[in-house]
C-alpha cells in the first residue's frame, strides 16, 4: 500500500511540474518584431533656441584656401546682417568633400568648383553611380585659375618637364585633385608623375623645403597659399598650352576657359602665364527654406566690400555673372532674389 501511495504521489508531482512548465511557456511574451527603419525624407534644418536657422558652410582645406577666407567671412557677415540665420564657416576637404557633405545633409551650404558640381549632379568620376541631386545653386562667384607652381630656380618649364617628378595634386578627395588628374591626363603625363596628396599649407612647406617638385592648385589669384611659398622662395607658374585646353574640351569638359595670370602676381613670376580656370560656385542643400536662401543671396550681393576684406577676389562677385558656368539648378530662394532685381533666370536653371 505504501508503495502504491508513493507512486501516486510522484505521479501527481510530475504532472504538476509539467503543467507549471506549460504555464510558464504560455506566459512568456511573444518576441516583438523589429520595425523596418523608415528612410528620412529631406533634411531637418537645425535651429537655435531663439529660432535662428543654423547654416553650416563648408569652405576649403585651411587658412591658405581662398574658399576658407571668403566662406568664413561670408558666415560672419550673415551672422551680422541676418535676424534668421546663424552661420558657421568650417574647414573641409574642399570641393568633392563639400558636394558629398551636402548630399548627406552634413553641410547646408558650401563653396564648390563648378566642374565638381557638374560631376556630382551627373554622377560622374568620384560620384560614379551616386549623383548628388540635393545640390542647388545660389550662383557662381569668381574664376579659379589652375596654377601649377614650381620654384623659380627649378629646371621645370613645361608640363612635359613634370615627368618623373613629385607633384602635389591637392588634398585627397578635393576638387583640386579631380582637376589635376583631368588636366595631367589630357597632357599625357598623369601616369608619369608621382602624385602627392596634401593641403595647401602642407604643400607650401613641402615645396619650400624641396620635398616636392611642383604644386597643382585651383585657386583665385593672388592666392595666400602661393604667397606663403613666394615670400620664402621665388616661384614660377607653368603654362597650359592650347592643345591641352582643346583636348579637355573634346573630352567633354566645357567648364575650362583660358585665362592669363598677370606677370608680377607672385615673387619670381616675371611673365604672363596662360592657364585655364573653373568657377567657384556657392551651393546649398535643396531643403534649406526659400526665405533663408533668399536672405543668403541678398546678403551676399549687398556686402561684397565686406567679403573683399577677407580676399580681394570677392570684388569679382557680380549678380549679373552669377549664371556663367553654373552647372546645377538654382534654389527657388535665389531665383526670387534675381527676379526681383530684374534678372531673367534661364529656364534650364530652374528646378
Amino acid at each position: 500500500m505504501r508503495s502504491k501511495a508513493y507512486l501516486a504521489l510522484m505521479l501527481v508531482l510530475a504532472v504538476g511540474v509539467a503543467l507549471a512548465g506549460c504555464a510558464q511557456q504560455q506566459e512568456k511574451p511573444a518576441a516583438t518584431p523589429t520595425p523596418t527603419p523608415q528612410k528620412a525624407e529631406g533634411v531637418k534644418i537645425p535651429k537655435t533656441e531663439d529660432g535662428k536657422y543654423i547654416i553650416t558652410i563648408y569652405t576649403g582645406s585651411g587658412p591658405g584656401s581662398v574658399y576658407f577666407a571668403v566662406g568664413s567671412m561670408y558666415a560672419k557677415v550673415l551672422n551680422k546682417k541676418s535676424d534668421m540665420i546663424e552661420a558657421k564657416g568650417v574647414t573641409s576637404g574642399a570641393s568633392v568633400a563639400n558636394a558629398k557633405a551636402i548630399g548627406k545633409g552634413e553641410a547646408l551650404a558650401a563653396i564648390i568648383q563648378n566642374d565638381v558640381t557638374y560631376y556630382a549632379w551627373n554622377g560622374k568620376f568620384q560620384f560614379e553611380g551616386k549623383p548628388v541631386k540635393e545640390l542647388r545653386g545660389i550662383g557662381t562667384l569668381y574664376p579659379e585659375p589652375v596654377q601649377i607652381v614650381v620654384r623659380a630656380d627649378s629646371d621645370i618649364y613645361s608640363l612635359e618637364d613634370l615627368k618623373g617628378k613629385k607633384v602635389v595634386v591637392g588634398a585627397a578627395g578635393s576638387g583640386v585633385a579631380a582637376t589635376a588628374e583631368r588636366v595631367l591626363k589630357a597632357a599625357g603625363i598623369w601616369d608619369d608623375i608621382e602624385p602627392v596628396y596634401q593641403t595647401f599649407s602642407e604643400a607650401a612647406q613641402s615645396l619650400v623645403l624641396g620635398q616636392v617638385d611642383a604644386e597643382f592648385t585651383v585657386i583665385a589669384y593672388p592666392a595666400p597659399a602661393i604667397d606663403q611659398i613666394a615670400v620664402k622662395v621665388p616661384v614660377r607658374l607653368l603654362p597650359i598650352p592650347d592643345e591641352v585646353v582643346q583636348k579637355l574640351h573634346d573630352e567633354g569638359y566645357p567648364f575650362y576657359v583660358k585665362v592669363t595670370v598677370p606677370a608680377g602676381t607672385y615673387n619670381g613670376q616675371d611673365e604672363d602665364v596662360q592657364t585655364i580656370a573653373v568657377k567657384a560656385t556657392l551651393a546649398v542643400h535643396k531643403d534649406v527654406p526659400d526665405e533663408v536662401v533668399y536672405e543668403m543671396t541678398k546678403i551676399l550681393y549687398e556686402n561684397i566690400d565686406e567679403l573683399a576684406k577677407a580676399h580681394q577676389v570677392a570684388k569679382q562677385i557680380d549678380m549679373h555673372k552669377a549664371f556663367e558656368g553654373l552647372m546645377i539648378p538654382l534654389h527657388p530662394g535665389a531665383i526670387k532674389y534675381y527676379e526681383e532685381q530684374g534678372i531673367t533666370v534661364p529656364a534650364e536653371l530652374k528646378p
